[in-house]
């Protein structure tokens, strides 16, 4: 009986340590699945965000130009003694200066991404600006050029309600009467208030390009690894 009930122990241990490694081996398997699913995903979404990044980016990229030209259009039309002569070319720089741009940036695959959980990313610094990006730089964006647009609606339109010729948005403003480009006029203060507003626009959108560029850096190396 003593053999008997020994050699059912060594078989119950046994019975015992076979589940056991069998329940390890299945959690282990199921580790592997969940680490392959959650790299699938995390290449996936990667993917989605850099193209939404890029086009973002080429967007930033037209509208820091345009900012480019109206301070530069700006500082043309300021130096002009406008109590001699009118420069046929001050209806352009105008229309460089009179205007605005919309920026909203991509964010569907950074929505499903936050759904998901962020830490889907493994790149903790990845995490991190991705939330700078999204969160903070692209609504500060946003912010900047809604003042130029706010500026125009506000300070600009009834000007050129009463005072415009020609107007071809973003290509030229031809005036009636260019008498307010003279020192202390309501015109040329409006515009010295502008070249403020687009200087300070466009170095919030290099910055915010800048931004974007070192996170499509990093989405490259992650991608390529």
């Amino acid at each position: 009986m003593e053999n008997k009930t020994g050699k059912y122990l060594k078989y119950a241990i046994g019975e015992i340590i076979l589940v056991v490694i069998g329940i390890l081996i299945a959690l282990q398997i199921n580790n592997w699945n969940e680490q392959r699913k959650n790299e699938t995903f995390e290449n996936e979404i990667l993917t989605q965000i850099r193209a939404n990044l890029i086009k973002d980016k080429l967007v930033l990229n037209n509208y820091t130009t345009n900012a480019e030209n109206a301070v530069s259009s700006l500082d043309k039309i300021l130096a002009e003694d406008s109590s001699i002569t009118i420069n046929d070319s001050i209806k352009y720089w105008l229309g460089d200066v009179v205007r605005f741009d919309r920026f909203r940036a991509l964010t569907n695959a950074y929505e499903v991404l936050k759904s998901k959980g962020i830490d889907k990313i493994s790149n903790n610094q990845l995490q991190f600006l991705l939330g700078m990006y999204y969160d903070d730089q692209a609504v500060a964006a946003n912010i900047a050029c809604y003042d130029l647009e706010k500026m125009f609606n506000n300070d600009w339109i009834p000007i050129l309600k009463k005072n415009v010729v020609t107007h071809n948005f973003g290509k030229l403003v031809d005036l009636q009467d260019y008498s307010e480009l003279k020192i202390g006029g309501e015109i040329r203060n409006l515009l010295i208030l502008n070249r403020d507003n687009w200087s300070g626009s466009n170095g919030r959108l290099l910055k915010v390009s800048t931004l974007i560029d070192r996170i499509i850096e990093i989405i490259n190396k992650e991608l390529n690894d």
